[in-house]
């Protein structure tokens, strides 16, 4: 068997070279959301079947109806209805009309600052990553590695996830190709040493940031649970108020599925973020939306392919352009 690859995308085809890549990270983001973005775009642009549309009951069904398909729930989904009712009831109005409103509407329910990693005012942050597995969690560290390396942030990556060998594995591949530092253990050792040692060599060494990796778990596995607030006691031994971060991965193809996960996990590890991964394979992008509405939790970042270029900071006025970049 050889090496797994995480490059290599999932039909065994390996990821095409970075200049090949689209040019900007706009561009990767209006690819990725290209599913979410057909349901938006392309069904409301169905509702009008000649010139213009008498906005009444009728068509303010069937543009919910559209919304919700977009899992951002039925609460947003109303809101942005009636805002259509507001503005144009009884009126025959044109498709862009009606685009324009959704999306105003859809990014004021986003909006949120960028909100980067908050590093600490002196020796290394420390940054621990939770999720379920299947979440994109380990590849989602590599990336924002890759991320702090290009902004010129010296990073050492915690193998946390010790029960699974291929979990190492892959976070030692990625460590190798991006040239960044990598602490690991044993299968089967303790998590919380392994944060312990991370955050050590990282003191030792004047590392900027330690990136800890954790096993794969559900909400509801109380013990794995109190583990996380184990390796955070570790962490804070060794570094005053550390974690500095702790950032949940969600997979945005779990949709609706993923407000339970942020629950959980937000209450258990007192999450400061979250990274959305997957969204160039959903078209449930407007999952975005309740999170940011149920949580007072930033989305951080948002992963739209399997490269370290796409990853990027949330932005919600940039997260609209690229939804609706070709409606009008």
């Amino acid at each position: 068997m050889g090496l797994f690859n995480p490059f290599k995308k999932s039909e065994e085809q390996p990821a095409p070279p970075a200049e090949e890549q689209p040019s900007g990270f706009f561009s990767r983001l209006k690819q990725g959301l290209v599913k979410t973005s057909r349901v938006l775009n392309t069904d409301i642009r169905d509702l009008f079947k000649q010139e213009g549309r008498l906005v009444d009951d009728e068509f303010l069904t069937e543009l919910y109806a559209i919304l919700v398909r977009t899992d951002m729930g039925v609460g947003p989904a109303g809101k942005i209805r009636d805002q259509v009712k507001t503005d144009f009831r009884g009126r025959v109005v044109h498709l862009s009309e009606v685009l324009t409103t959704v999306k105003t509407e859809l990014v004021a329910l986003m909006q949120q600052p960028e909100t980067p990693i908050q590093f600490a005012e002196s020796g290394p942050t420390v940054v621990m990553v939770v999720g379920v597995n299947g979440s994109g969690k380990t590849t989602s560290i590599a990336k924002l590695a890759s991320y702090l390396k290009s902004q010129g942030k010296s990073v050492v990556l915690g193998a946390g996830d010790t029960f699974r060998a291929a979990a190492v594995e892959q976070l030692s591949i990625w460590a190798d190709r991006l040239g960044v530092d990598i602490v690991k253990a044993e299968q089967g050792s303790d998590p919380a040493s392994v944060a312990f040692k991370a955050v050590d060599f990282a003191l030792q060494n004047n590392k900027d940031v330690v990136i800890l990796d954790t096993a794969g778990r559900l909400q509801t596995q109380t013990n794995l649970m109190n583990e996380l607030d184990k390796i955070r006691r570790v962490a804070g031994k060794k570094i005053e108020a550390a974690p500095h971060e702790v950032l949940l991965v969600l997979d945005a193809t779990a949709g609706q599925n993923g407000i339970s996960q942020a629950k959980g996990f937000s209450e258990a590890a007192q999450c400061t973020g979250i990274i959305l991964t997957k969204l160039d394979g959903t078209a449930k992008g407007g999952v975005v939306v309740p999170i940011r509405q149920t949580f007072n939790l930033p989305v951080k970042y948002i992963g739209v392919g399997e490269t370290p270029e796409d990853f990027a900071l949330f932005n919600a006025e940039q997260f609209g352009d690229a939804l609706f970049a070709d409606a009008f």
